[in-house]
């Protein structure tokens, strides 16, 4: 994912400051290469009709292609990105106009423009996560030349938050009801494609697991509600130690795992004893019991015969088991080149 300035001057779009965040939070959702999805595709034909266009488009914006999560009105389910319209419209948060495309020097020799479909007007807004990254974009597409009124900008970025809504819909809904994590399946999605990308790019990357100790107690001295409001409390306290580009997830009952991008054991393993200090004095519906909240965790880095993302989970729960039987409230590692 890293760029050159070179890279980026020979590029013909735009490219957005928050690229490298706003490709992993694309990669994420797992809204990629899905299939068709009739909420979506009512939304696209929705704007087709309020607008009069021809074609509408939910567009996501990847590394190197534009991707459709629904189209009307156009048969290709992809574009490169080098030629799509959505790529200079993610560049910013406000609604792109081109009224005429053959009058804008940015487009007048595109090819979606000089041959089918034939673009002239183009209006995009995008669709912009809750932690400010553009996915893509909502936009209508016309084969003639266009005005677009302030309120039909209004309008489409309207129809565009519907699309981010339902959007985050689903991903928060794969996500835990206690913690709002991610899930083991999310994990290891997330952790392969990670992976892929870290050795392509030589960068280390770092697998934290950690359990809470003696968690039944706290169920069956003071309820279920408790119970989980610790596991919140406790996940609140792991997110303040990562940076955005880091992934966290609940594995089990009281089993978190942290995925640290960029970073490699010794981070890692420094990282943990302070999530492990802090938890050590962290507040909460046992504080006045004189209760002590302990965990342990296990710590791994990716080495180099590392065939997939499992093997890494799986030597830093060796590490967790190995901090467990030792006696707990401690943090283990296994590490190698």
């Amino acid at each position: 994912m890293n760029e050159t300035s070179a890279d980026r001057s020979a590029r013909s779009y735009p490219v957005p400051a928050d690229e490298a965040l706003r490709l992993r939070e694309l990669q994420r959702h797992q809204l990629l290469d899905h299939a068709g999805d009739h909420h979506f595709d009512r939304i696209a034909k929705l704007a087709s009709a309020i607008f009069d266009m021809p074609i509408a488009l939910i567009s996501l914006v990847d590394h190197d292609r534009q991707w459709f999560l629904s189209r009307e009105g156009l048969e290709v389910s992809e574009t490169p990105r080098e030629v799509a319209f959505c790529a200079h419209t993610i560049a910013s948060d406000e609604v792109m106009v081109v009224p005429d495309a053959l009058q804008d020097e940015r487009f007048s020799s595109n090819p979606l423009v000089l041959s089918p479909p034939g673009i002239r007007f183009y209006a995009g807004a995008p669709l912009r996560t809750k932690d400010g990254h553009n996915l893509g974009t909502l936009c209508v597409i016309d084969q003639k030349p266009r005005e677009f009124s302030p309120e039909q900008k209004q309008q489409l970025r309207m129809l565009a938050d519907l699309v981010m809504r339902e959007i985050e819909w689903r991903h928060d809904s794969s996500l835990c009801p206690v913690t709002g994590l991610s899930n083991r399946g999310a994990l290891f999605s997330v952790g392969q494609r990670e992976m892929e990308q870290a050795r392509g790019a030589a960068e280390p990357m770092a697998l934290i697991c950690l359990d809470i100790d003696n968690f039944r107690q706290i169920n069956n001295r003071w309820g279920h509600p408790a119970g989980d409001q610790v596991l919140l409390d406790f996940s609140r306290l792991c997110k303040g130690f990562l940076r955005e580009q880091d992934f966290i997830a609940r594995l089990g009952d009281e089993e978190f795992v942290i995925l640290l991008i960029g970073r490699g054991g010794e981070a890692a393993l420094q990282l943990a004893e302070q999530i492990r200090d802090a938890t050590s004095r962290m507040s909460g519906v046992f504080s006045h019991s004189g209760y002590q909240l302990s965990i342990s965790g296990g710590v791994s880095a990716l080495a180099h015969d590392d065939t997939s993302f499992g093997d890494l989970v799986q030597r830093a729960e060796r590490a967790l088991e190995l901090a467990k039987t030792n006696g707990r409230n401690q943090i283990a590692s296994l590490l190698r080149s």
